[in-house]
């Protein structure tokens, strides 16, 4: 009798430490308990070591009040008739004002939000080209976020941001795209390389056009520089020797032709030289040395 008694007793003993144990819980931080008595909400228990009374009170949720992202790809056509895959990041979490809202209004608020986001996203871009979803990614974003935070403050959650993440059209769309836009820069680069060419032309011209104009001035200022030589040989030797201008030139002429002579010779690969010549090879030269000092003079 007494041993049926201690294993009741221990059975007892039992159950009371198990009732004990369960009597206590904890909340994790950036948590929060909703707790229920007999499937009424009854209170809600933030961080820290609580108490229940077992078998009654329940804890049916631990509401997360960390900011939660959930991914989206929603399917629709733009006004070019392109078919394109939307992916939305929305950012949000559980109000910790409203979470006795949050926790009884909606059964799934990731399906919820998908609902409204699809709706906002399937009634704009189909007015938009594909050229132009591209550039109002922003403006798209916004009608998002401004949708969603103004349907889902009434349940409790906070929509902190969304964000369009890509516009992916077919394989073959991107293809063209690519080659049109590889076109165009083909296009302007062989724009820019015609006007670079075509300033090169236009200062290769003007650099040899200033370079001819210099060679002429200088054969110009190499002519007046001989002619003024001769003149000055001519006086000089007039005057050291006490004969005309008229012989004094011949007498130059004479010694610069055979300069020349002996500076061909020395130019020559052979010790040989056969120069037409005949008596008034001489005269011809002094002929045209006057021709040139008279149109010298007349310039002058």
């Amino acid at each position: 009798m007494s041993a049926v008694i201690i294993i009741i007793l221990i059975i007892i003993g039992v159950i009371v430490i198990g009732l004990l144990a369960g009597s206590f819980f904890t909340i994790e931080q950036q948590q929060v308990g909703v707790i229920e008595r007999f499937g009424r909400f009854l209170r809600l228990a933030q961080p820290g070591l609580h108490m229940r009374i077992p078998i009654a009170d329940r804890i049916v949720s631990r509401m997360w009040l960390q900011v939660q992202q959930l991914e989206l790809k929603i399917e629709t056509k733009t006004k070019d008739n392109v078919f394109v895959v939307i992916e939305v990041a929305i950012q949000y979490k559980v109000d910790a004002k409203h979470i006795q809202e949050a926790w009884y209004l909606l059964d799934d608020p990731q399906a919820q939000m998908e609902a409204f986001t699809s709706d906002v996203v399937r009634s704009k871009l189909p007015a938009m080209d594909l050229d132009t979803a591209y550039a109002d990614v922003e403006e798209m974003a916004l009608s998002i976020e401004k949708t969603l935070r103004a349907r889902m403050d009434e349940y409790g959650y906070r929509v902190v941001k969304a964000l369009v993440i890509n516009i992916d059209p077919a394989r073959e769309v991107k293809d063209a795209m690519n080659k049109i836009n590889a076109s165009r820069r083909n296009q302007e680069a062989a724009i820019a390389q015609g006007e670079a060419d075509k300033t090169l032309m236009i200062k290769r011209a003007e650099a040899e056009a200033e370079s001819k104009r210099l060679q002429g001035e200088g054969i110009a200022a190499q002519r007046k520089a001989i002619i003024d030589g001769l003149r000055e040989s001519v006086t000089q030797l007039s005057e050291a020797t006490g004969v005309n201008a008229e012989e004094a030139m011949q007498l130059v002429s004479l010694n610069g032709y055979t300069d020349m002579l002996r500076d061909v010779a020395a130019a020559s690969r052979t010790n040989t030289l056969l120069l037409p010549h005949s008596p008034s090879a001489l005269n011809d030269i002094i002929a045209a040395i006057k021709s040139s000092k008279f149109s010298e003079d007349n310039d002058d």
